[in-house]
């Protein structure tokens, strides 16, 4: 499994545990209902992380509080995975691949057919 399916995989299985729960108690549940809300997930993991993590800026906050490394190297693989070159790493550096890798992740939620909030999807653009 590549790090993008694992992102994406623990943000959008906050929804299926919601789901399960929801089955369990007969109650309703915004996976049951379509299409699953990334930031409301996000949300919902944020509350019962003991830090505050920036993660609608931070695409370092966003890893590590879905539990995912986020030194430099795993940052590196994950644009290296979506398409980022080495050379636009080596030649405009961290920072602006970080905005970028956020960027990317929001948007490849999107396509999985998840609702992510439209400020999310154009950050840094």
């Amino acid at each position: 499994m590549g790090t993008l399916s694992g992102l994406i995989d623990r943000i959008l299985s906050v929804s299926e545990d919601t789901a399960v729960s929801a089955s369990q108690t007969g109650t309703e549940s915004a996976a049951g209902q379509g299409a699953v809300d990334v930031a409301a997930n996000l949300a919902t993991m944020a509350k019962a992380h003991p830090e505050d993590y920036d993660w609608k800026r931070s695409v370092v906050d966003l890893l590590r509080l879905v539990g995912m490394d986020s030194s430099y190297g795993a940052r590196k693989e994950l644009a290296l995975e979506l398409g980022y070159s080495q050379a636009t790493i080596d030649s405009k550096g961290s920072a602006e691949m970080n905005i970028w890798l956020h960027r990317q992740v929001m948007r490849k939620l999107a396509e999985t057919g998840a609702t992510v909030p439209a400020n999310l999807l154009d950050e840094g653009s």
